[in-house]
């Protein structure tokens, strides 16, 4: 299997591998509690953003940085999925199909929200790259947070979609198809696209336009789910979508030389019944995990508009937030009780506590990839994380 990874794939699977062993060195951390002493090792991870075990803390410092972008409007969840076809090539050219996936998605968002006869808003939103489906397939598609509703064209007010609807889905999903399918074309005219194996023949011009054809008479998807409830449920949902590896940990439930058994969801079933279990032989189940390897430095989460990354952004915000105030209705007075006195403190949680008593673990010895450190744990080194991202 080795010959057919790319150097891509490869350093993935090195550094998942590695993460967390011996290999990429680590902290001996022991109990600040004389009484304890409690001793354990914690093994650096491996930061690639295709590891599953990596992605909670990169995650968690992603959404902080997101707090302070959350308007108090309700917010949207819209997808924009590639069709078979499409997903196809896809995968022989994944820098440019995967940016042409954002942008056509992105611009048909802007356009239809900007129409007089729709919102007719500037709007924000931010964009997540998923190639996956449930059981690992190749399965491109954007998952976008939208908030609802946006700064009118003039500048001087807030346009706030109805509570249940930001955009008409069948004219989001031609106008998608259109952009898409144009923007196709036109990289396969200057030459950015390369075709493989049985798609080989799509490099001629006439053969790629005949291979397109059919897309415009089928139904492309886009999908818009019903409004979160508000912006901290945004931020969990985020917290879910935002780093997620094509499977997690929690997914697998047992391997041996046989194959891979994990749990997929049947999205054409409806119920409890949709949760299933697979299993795949080691090879395939490899195959498939390395299927969604993104070229190196591509930017899997974009933002566009009002959210758009830019000196003014943090001014726009600004404004955003005072046309939304200025077109809410004023709200009653909230009194925060504070405590008095004889009241219970709160009491502030170390970051890393002892598994045994609780108090703060110290880092006492830090130890170079391959080495072995000087001091011994007292318990199993999985007792506790050391996060070193």
């Amino acid at each position: 299997m080795r010959g057919r990874l790319t150097h891509a794939q490869l350093k993935v699977m090195s550094a998942i591998e590695a993460c967390r062993t011996a290999e990429l060195g680590g902290y001996v951390a022991r109990c600040a509690n004389p009484a304890c002493g409690h001793t354990t090792i914690a093994y650096c991870s491996c930061r690639n953003r295709h590891c599953p075990r990596c992605q909670g803390s990169q995650a968690r410092a992603w959404l902080e940085a997101r707090k302070a972008e959350l308007l108090q409007v309700p917010y949207f969840h819209v997808v924009f999925t590639l069709p078979p076809r499409v997903a196809a090539i896809a995968y022989q050219n994944k820098a440019v199909i995967y940016d042409l996936l954002f942008k056509a998605s992105a611009e048909t968002l802007l356009t239809i929200a900007a129409d007089p006869k729709r919102l007719g808003v500037k709007i924000g939103f931010t964009s997540v790259l998923h190639t996956w489906g449930s059981a690992m397939t190749h399965h491109p598609h954007v998952h976008m947070i939208v908030p609802g509703g946006g700064i009118s064209l003039d500048g001087t007010r807030w346009i706030g979609s109805t509570e249940d609807f930001l955009l008409p889905v069948p004219v989001l999903t031609r106008m998608f198809r259109g952009k898409m399918l144009a923007m196709l074309k036109a990289a396969h005219a200057e030459g950015r696209l390369e075709f493989f194996g049985p798609h080989a023949a799509l490099a001629d011009k006439a053969a790629f336009k005949s291979y397109l054809e059919p897309l415009y008479d089928t139904q492309w998807h886009v999908y818009a789910k019903r409004p979160f409830a508000g912006p901290e449920q945004v931020l969990a949902y985020l917290a879910r979508y935002t780093h997620r590896v094509a499977i997690s940990n929690k997914r697998l439930i047992g391997m041996d030389e046989k194959g891979v058994t994990f749990t997929y969801k049947d999205y054409r079933i409806e119920g409890p019944d949709r949760y299933k279990t697979m299993t795949l032989e080691p090879g395939e189940f490899i195959r498939r995990f390395m299927l969604h390897v993104l070229p190196k430095g591509f930017h899997r989460i974009r933002h566009y508009g009002l959210l758009a990354r830019s000196p003014t952004k943090a001014e726009t915000l600004a404004r955003a937030r005072e046309l939304i105030a200025a077109a809410a209705p004023p709200k009653p007075p909230h009194t925060k009780q504070e405590p008095t006195d004889g009241g219970d403190a709160k009491v502030e949680t170390p970051a890393h506590p002892c598994p045994c008593c609780g108090a703060p673990m110290v880092i006492i010895e830090t130890f170079e990839a391959g080495m072995t450190p000087r001091h011994r744990p007292s318990a199993p080194a999985t007792a506790i994380r050391i996060d070193t991202s």
